[in-house]
């Protein structure tokens, strides 16, 4: 290479050797010692806020371990020692709890059958079509929550009089599932919205119907949101006792919530066992505690992506 005299000459470039090239591995940025601290405050307020909130579900679990001697002693019993099944066995030999059961689980599944199918295709209708009158139907919705539920029971009564529906399955379903669907509405269109329309049609144009492209594309995806609003559902028909009382007076045709404040009544007239009253709250509580437990990661990721979108 030849040089010119008098041009300015560029400094000749050195290539950078590996080991320059190589950045020293960087420490681990150590937490201050104050933020160590909040986690650790707030971690134990969490954990003592939880014990809080089972305790109670603690206390009736062992309390229904006890006889009733040991229940109204004075001293509290914190664990169940010499723990036996008897009050169970007393609660389940009564003849009484088993056709309750039958009773609470036909109406909770036939309200939860219905609400679904009829707020899902609502939630659709009002999510994917643009017809006149929907938002006036979405803000009916809205008002029908507002509604007092004590303030409609001689309406609901007579109707099922009428109908002779009165202590039946299905007139105490068919009020249950008029009860929960506007809010079921409300809750399943959020999760229709955020699920594209361009899903459906991209899978149309690869040759799927209309109908197949829903119940392959859409409906998968709208699952967690289905699990959500069937749990909502759920605890609504299974735990509801003011209505049940009203259109349900037979003693033959009793849920489960109806059916404990009799046993408590029936208690008191001799003496209240509360073991046995325990014992039946629990059987009360565990279909609900299992059915938590069996959809509780499907409940929870609905509930998220409902909040995120829509």
């Amino acid at each position: 290479m030849t040089t010119i005299p008098g041009a300015p000459t560029r400094p000749a470039t050195v290539a950078p050797s590996p080991a320059s090239t190589t950045r020293a591995p960087r420490r681990g940025r150590r937490r201050p010692p104050a933020r160590l601290l909040v986690r650790g405050a707030l971690s134990v307020l969490a954990l003592a806020t939880a014990a809080v909130w089972a305790f109670p579900v603690y206390w009736m679990l062992i309390s229904s371990l006890l006889p009733n001697v040991r229940l109204t002693s004075g001293s509290p019993v914190f664990w169940p020692t010499r723990a036996s099944l008897d009050n169970f066995t007393a609660v389940l030999e009564g003849g009484t709890f088993l056709p309750a059961l039958r009773m609470s689980l036909a109406v909770t599944f036939l309200t939860v059958g219905a609400a679904i199918v009829l707020a899902f295709l609502a939630a659709l209708a009002v999510s994917r079509y643009r017809f006149r009158g929907r938002r006036s139907f979405v803000f009916t919705v809205l008002i029908v929550q507002m509604l007092p539920a004590e303030g409609l029971f001689i309406a609901q009564y007579k109707l099922l009089g009428s109908a002779q529906l009165l202590n039946s399955v299905i007139g105490i379903s068919v009020l249950y599932a008029a009860a929960v669907v506007p809010f079921t509405i409300w809750m399943l269109r959020g999760f229709v919205a955020g699920v594209p329309v361009e899903l459906e049609e991209a899978a149309m144009v690869d040759g799927l119907s209309r109908t197949q492209a829903f119940l392959r594309i859409t409906l998968p995806l709208l699952a967690p949101g289905l699990i959500a609003s069937g749990v909502y559902a759920f605890l609504q028909a299974w735990n509801e006792f003011t209505l049940a009382l009203v259109v349900l007076p037979a003693e033959s045709a009793k849920t489960l919530p109806v059916w404990l404040r009799g046993f408590v009544q029936a208690s008191a007239s001799r003496e209240v066992d509360w073991g046995q009253v325990m014992a039946a709250s629990t059987l009360l509580a565990l279909p609900v505690i299992g059915f938590f437990l069996l959809v509780q990661g499907r409940m929870t990721s609905g509930l998220v992506s409902g909040a995120v979108k829509g």
